[in-house]
C-alpha cells in the first residue's frame, strides 16, 4: 500500500484531439569515474609491453613515494621530493646503491616523466575553472 503512494502515474502532455504525446527518457547514466594515478601507471606500463614483475616493481615505488611524502599527489611534487625520498633510502632505510639505482630509474622512466606532465596540466586546467 505504501508503494502504491511512492508510485506516481506519469502525466503525458495532451495533444490536439484528445491524442498524447509519449516520452521516452534514458536513464541517467553516472560517469566512470578517472583511473586513479596507479591505474594510469600500469596501463603507460602495459602499453609498452614491460613485463608484469617490471609493473609490479614500478607500482611499488611509487607507491613508497607517496606514503613517503604523506600521501601528496605526485603532481603537486618535483626533483626536490625525489631527491629527499632517495637521499632517505640511502640514509634512513639504509638500502643498497643497487635498490637506490632502481627507485631512481623508476622516477626517471619516460613513464613517470609523462605522467607527472599529464597531471600538472590537468591539475592547472582545475584550478582555472575553480
Amino acid at each position: 500500500m505504501a508503494l502504491a503512494r511512492l508510485i506516481r502515474p506519469i502525466e503525458y502532455p495532451v495533444l490536439s484531439q484528445g491524442e498524447r504525446l509519449l516520452i521516452a527518457r534514458e536513464a541517467d547514466v553516472p560517469e566512470a569515474p578517472k583511473p586513479r594515478l596507479l591505474d594510469r601507471v600500469r596501463e603507460a606500463i602495459r602499453a609498452r609491453h614491460y613485463s608484469r614483475r617490471t609493473e609490479k616493481t614500478y607500482v611499488a615505488w611509487i607507491r613508497r613515494y607517496i606514503v613517503f611524502h604523506g600521501k601528496r599527489h605526485p603532481a603537486e611534487m618535483g626533483s626536490r621530493e625525489i631527491t629527499e625520498f632517495l637521499s632517505a633510502l640511502a640514509v634512513k632505510d639504509k638500502v643498497a646503491a643497487s635498490t637506490q639505482n632502481q627507485a631512481l630509474r623508476v622516477f626517471g622512466s619516460r613513464t613517470w616523466t609523462l605522467h607527472r606532465i599529464r597531471s600538472r596540466s590537468a591539475m592547472a586546467r582545475g584550478s582555472r575553472t575553480a
